[in-house]
Order: C-alpha cells, then sequence, then structure tokens
C-alpha cells in the first residue's frame, strides 16, 4: 500500500538527475514531495516539468535551501530526504542537515552523490579539491547521528554514452576513438532512470542503512574496449583507436582549464585506475544494488547504443 512507504521529499527535484528521482519514487508509490523555488515558473520547459510531476501525483512544496524556515517545513513533510543538488551546491547541504537535525522526523537521507566513491577514491586535482566537498557533508551527516545512504553509481549514461564512452569528445567516433589508458579498466554506465529507482528502493530498505549503495549492474559494467567493440558492431564501422598513456593523461590535465581537467580527472580515475569496478564491496559498510534488487529491469548499455544509430 502506498500510505505503508515512507514520504519522500527530494531536493533538486527538477535538476538533471532530480527529476528522474521523483519519478521514480512517484511511480514506486511513495507519497512524494518536490521542493521549489517557484511553483509556476516563467520557464515553459520548468512549468511543463513541474505540472508533469503534478499529474504524477507529486506535491510541489514552495521553499528555498537558503531560507531556513521553509526547509524545516519541507523536511517534516517527509520520512525520507533524498537530495540531488549540483556541484555548485554540494557543500551547501549543510543547511540541509541543519534542517533535518531540527525537524527530528526523518528516518534516511541521501546526500548529493552518484558518482565516485568519494571516502575510496585516488582521483587527482583538481578532481580530488571537487570532491572534497561531498567527503566534509559525508562527515557531517555522519557526526550529526542522521541515518544516511551514499549512492554511488558510476557515469551516468546520459553523458558518457553518447561519445561511446570518449571522455572530451561530443559524439560517437567516426575515424578514430580516444582511449584513456590501455582501454581495458572496467567502468559502469547506468541509465538515469535506473539510478532513481535504485535509489528510492533503497529509502525503506534497512539493508542500505548507513551504507554505500553501488549501482553496477552486470551488463553495464564494461571497458572502454569492449564498449567501442560493442559500437563497432552494431554501427558496421570500424575505426582506429588511439591510446593514451596515464602519463600523457596526467599532463593533459595539468595543462587543462576548467572543466575540462576535472573531465579528464574523473576518466582518468574510472578508465585508468578503475576505480568503479576494481574492489570488493565491503558488507559491513556497503552493498551491491544488483544483489539488492535483482528484479530490476535496468536499461543495459546495449540497448541504450540503439538510439544513437
Amino acid at each position: 500500500m502506498a500510505s505503508e512507504k515512507s514520504k519522500i521529499l527530494v531536493v533538486g527535484a527538477t535538476g538533471y538527475l532530480g527529476r528522474h528521482v521523483v519519478a521514480a519514487s512517484a511511480r514506486l508509490g511513495h507519497p512524494t514531495f518536490a521542493l521549489v523555488r517557484d511553483a509556476a515558473p516563467s520557464d515553459p520547459a520548468k512549468a511543463a516539468l513541474l505540472k508533469s510531476f503534478q499529474d504524477a501525483g507529486v506535491t510541489l512544496l514552495k521553499g528555498d535551501l537558503y531560507d531556513q524556515a521553509s526547509l524545516v517545513s519541507a523536511v517534516r513533510a517527509a520520512d525520507v530526504v533524498i537530495s540531488t543538488l549540483g556541484s555548485l551546491q554540494i557543500a551547501d547541504q549543510t543547511r540541509l542537515i541543519d534542517a533535518i537535525k531540527e525537524a527530528g522526523n526523518v528516518k534516511r537521507f541521501f546526500p548529493s552523490e552518484f558518482g565516485l566513491d568519494v571516502d575510496r577514491t585516488g582521483i587527482v586535482e583538481p578532481g580530488k579539491t571537487l570532491l572534497s566537498g561531498k567527503v566534509a557533508v559525508r562527515r557531517a551527516v555522519e557526526a550529526a547521528g542522521i541515518p544516511y545512504t551514499y549512492v554511488v553509481a558510476g557515469f551516468f549514461a546520459g553523458y558518457a554514452l553518447p561519445s561511446i564512452g570518449q571522455v572530451l569528445a561530443q559524439g560517437p567516433p567516426a575515424d578514430k576513438a580516444v582511449v584513456l589508458g590501455d582501454g581495458n579498466a572496467k567502468a559502469v554506465y547506468v541509465e538515469e532512470g535506473d539510478i532513481g529507482t535504485y535509489t528510492v528502493l533503497a529509502a525503506d530498505d534497512p539493508r542500505a542503512e548507513n551504507k554505500t549503495l553501488y549501482v553496477r549492474p552486470p551488463a553495464n559494467t564494461l571497458s572502454h574496449n569492449e564498449l567501442l567493440a560493442l559500437w563497432e558492431k552494431k554501427s558496421g564501422r570500424a575505426f582506429e583507436r588511439e591510446y593514451i598513456p596515464e602519463e600523457a593523461v596526467l599532463k593533459q590535465i595539468q595543462e587543462s582549464p576548467v572543466p575540462l581537467n576535472i573531465i579528464l580527472a574523473i576518466g582518468h580515475a574510472a578508465h585508468v585506475r578503475g576505480e568503479q569496478t576494481g574492489f570488493e564491496v565491503d558488507p559491513a559498510k556497503g552493498a551491491e544494488a544488483a544483489e539488492l534488487y535483482p528484479d530490476v529491469k535496468y536499461t543495459p548499455v546495449d540497448e541504450y547504443l540503439d538510439r544513437f544509430l
């Protein structure tokens, strides 16, 4: 019954990932609330998005991350708070932590994560500094004694797959594909709606409480070489591969401007260091989403690539 499911508040609801979390929450039968600054925006696209929320049964709560009274009021309406705030607002999630502490009713908090595991990454600068904000938020959540789940989901398919995994490319390779390292490190590519589904499924799951949830669907865990071979087979076109040695990747990171240096640093961590897959999950600290929720029919990379043909 829907009434037995946790009430979920999504902060950052109209953002790139937030809209998928909102949709998953409503679809899975949770009373769902979306924090919005303006319930009747002048921007037609945003107005249409909010109408789609309401059509799905989502309640819009007017509030602002920087207005503590409105934030506390919104938090009091929910059992679970899921943040999908973007990189510029990561550090300001301390305001959300304060609101959760003041409200006193939240049984689980999902801070904005969804990429690399920030507690075990060896990402180089400037990526390390960028991710330090997420580390600080994790420690603040733990210090506050708020039950949490950290969702780690590798590459967003919508960002990584249009270029067939090439870190700085704008589209699929034509004659040549650029590969960081030897192309053999495994990476993870997850469709954004599936990230929303796994996140919401964890909201009421005690197995995910105070743990990191690793979203690594088996069919979506591929090396760059495997991904490129799959695309060659689908497109019927073979292309040259240009392999960039790690030393050259590190030099390019140092010499590139923002945000290219950050994108390259993330690519280095995933494609060269293999950070998304090169470890076993400690069951005391983490859980595999694919093992907790084996019945989820996620979008496999093979199927996702068909949209680019």
